[in-house]
Parts: C-alpha cells; sequence; structure tokens
C-alpha cells in the first residue's frame, strides 16, 4: 500500500498548489503586474476573439481554470490511486499520462521562474516517481 500513499500524497501536493493558485487568483494581488499603469491597459483592452472581455477578464480566467485543471488532476490521481488502486496501478495509460504531467509542469513552471510552485511540483513528482517505482519493482 506504499505506492498508493506516494502516489496520494503526490496528488495532494497538486490539488494543494492548485488550491493556492486559485485562492491568490481572487485574493490579493499576486497575480498583478507590478506596473499599475498595465493593469490599468489590460482592464480596458479588448481581444479580437470576444469584444465582451478583456484582456484582465481573460487572465483571471485562466488562472482560474489552471487552477482548477490542477485540482481536478490532484482529485482524480489521488482518489484513483487510494480507492481505484487495482485499476489505476495496471493502467499504464494513466501512470504514463500522470507522468507527462509532471514533466510539463515541471518543465513549464521551470522556465517562468517560479521558484515555489516548481520546488512543490518537483517535490510531488518525486513521490509520483516512487510511488510507481515501490509498484513496478514491488517493494511493498
Amino acid at each position: 500500500m506504499l505506492h498508493a500513499w506516494l502516489v496520494g500524497t503526490s496528488a495532494a501536493i497538486i490539488f494543494f498548489l492548485g488550491m493556492l493558485h486559485l485562492v491568490l487568483t481572487y485574493r490579493g494581488n499576486k497575480f498583478w503586474p507590478r506596473d499599475a499603469a498595465l493593469r490599468t491597459t489590460l482592464e480596458s483592452a479588448k481581444i479580437y476573439l470576444t469584444p465582451q472581455t478583456t484582456f484582465w477578464k481573460s487572465w483571471i480566467c485562466f488562472n482560474a481554470t489552471h487552477s482548477l485543471g490542477a485540482m481536478l488532476f490532484g482529485s482524480v490521481y489521488g482518489y484513483l490511486s487510494l480507492y481505484g488502486t487495482t485499476f489505476f496501478f495496471q493502467s499504464y495509460f494513466l501512470i504514463g499520462i500522470g507522468a507527462a504531467t509532471f514533466a510539463s509542469y515541471a518543465f513549464l513552471v521551470g522556465r517562468t521562474g517560479f521558484s515555489t510552485p516548481f520546488r512543490g511540483v518537483m517535490l510531488a513528482g518525486v513521490f509520483y516517481t516512487a510511488g510507481i517505482l515501490v509498484f513496478l519493482l514491488r517493494l511493498n
């Protein structure tokens, strides 16, 4: 069962990061530009896709949906690792999608310079990898 708890822990970390990202999207100014004039411009700048929204509203929506995606991943992988253990660990497809997700998060977050989320993603990736290795090597 160690393998399930390791993967579940990795999923919980990603869920927490997504939840924190969602809170920071709507509370405080962590995702605002430091240049106040830029925010004013973004709040009034319409996008070509639709005149009903602005770049600022799109930015907030992007951050919120990004958060929800991380929370969904964490929820699904946490649930599957702990309650759908046999199904999850016998599906190399799901294991591979999880590994690809962690690799993608690490690559993208690492390139943008967000050090705290990068450390969180790397920690989650280590737990995930350890859980998969424990299962594959039948160490528990």
